[in-house]
């Protein structure tokens, strides 16, 4: 199923900015869950929790979680840097500058490369690892809970559109199934037709007499027959599946790997009720079901 969910957060600096935390959210159809991350550093330590919940509301799609972030807003320039300069250092840098060259009116200046290498004189803005960690979660889950409401509208309309399939197949089953009596009466009554005319005729050639216990075999053998063509099983485990199916849709939940099952099992009857076809109507029936169940193959894959 597809979606998409995106949300931000706002990060205070160490040196009086703010960072901008963007996070996106995608889902594409797949049959089984596949999550990537693309994030920066400063979030990496969210990763676990982030995989954690995901797995957790997600069972099927492709999902790629993506995070990133740019300086918002500076009062300062060491904000914008992300660097600063220790002013007590420089002043006391300086107090032994001066001191140093009272007693040494010889002794040079320090360079700027001395004075930005001398320790302590320039420091880094570190934000807290927990503070990134807490506002990716966050924002995570706020862009997970819009994926997932457009996940679940898609998720609706494509159970529409499997009810309207099921509610065909069962119009199709409840058309074909009243017959099935007369349709085997028919065929059972017309192989014993031809085989007697068939045996008729090679007893006439060969001179061969056709007494009755010969007719009533031949009667009971083609019952046999008709018996291996009935299709009333396979009729009644036709509307069982599409009973099953139907309440899954209207539970709701995650049924896509529900349906995959049922959508075998419904594929594994429609073929056997068109490998017993003694009818063209039966035949008919079945390669609409076959048709049918391809269409519901297709939409089940893009359904969690």
């Amino acid at each position: 199923m597809t979606g998409y969910g995106s949300a931000s957060r706002q990060i205070q600096l160490g040196t009086g900015g703010f960072a901008d935390l963007q996070v996106e959210i995608r889902a594409v159809n797949s049959r089984f869950l596949d999550l990537s991350f693309r994030m920066p550093d400063e979030c990496r330590s969210a990763e676990t929790a982030l995989r954690e919940l995901l797995n957790k509301h997600i069972k099927r799609g492709k999902i790629e979680f993506r995070a990133a972030w740019r300086l918002a807003y500076s009062d300062s320039a060491a904000a914008k840097t992300g660097i600063s300069l220790n002013q007590t250092k420089l002043d006391a840098l300086q107090d032994v500058q001066q001191a140093i060259q009272k007693q040494f009116p010889n002794a040079g200046e320090l360079r700027m490369a001395d004075i930005l290498r001398w320790p302590g004189v320039i420091t880094e803005s570190e934000t807290a690892e927990d503070q990134w960690q807490a506002a990716t979660i966050e924002a995570g889950q706020a862009a997970l809970e819009q994926l997932l409401k457009a996940r679940q509208a898609e998720g609706k309309a494509l159970s529409n559109v499997l009810d309207s399939i099921l509610q065909t197949m069962r119009a199709i089953v409840a058309r074909i199934e009243p017959r099935m009596p007369e349709i085997v009466t028919q065929y059972q009554a017309k192989l014993v037709t031809r085989l007697e005319e068939a045996l008729g005729v090679h007893a006439k050639q060969a001179q061969i007499p056709i007494n009755a216990e010969l007719m009533e075999r031949i009667r009971q053998e083609v019952v046999l027959y008709a018996v291996r063509i009935d299709v009333a099983e396979e009729l009644a485990r036709l509307k069982t599946h599409l009973q099953t199916a139907n309440a899954a849709l209207q539970e709701g939940g995650p049924v896509g790997k529900r349906l995959d099952f049922l959508i075998q099992e419904l594929n594994r009857e429609a073929n056997t009720l068109g490998s017993k076809s003694v009818n063209e109507d039966c035949t008919n029936a079945a390669l609409e079901l076959k048709l049918l169940i391809e269409q519901m193959r297709e939409q089940v894959q893009n359904l969690e």
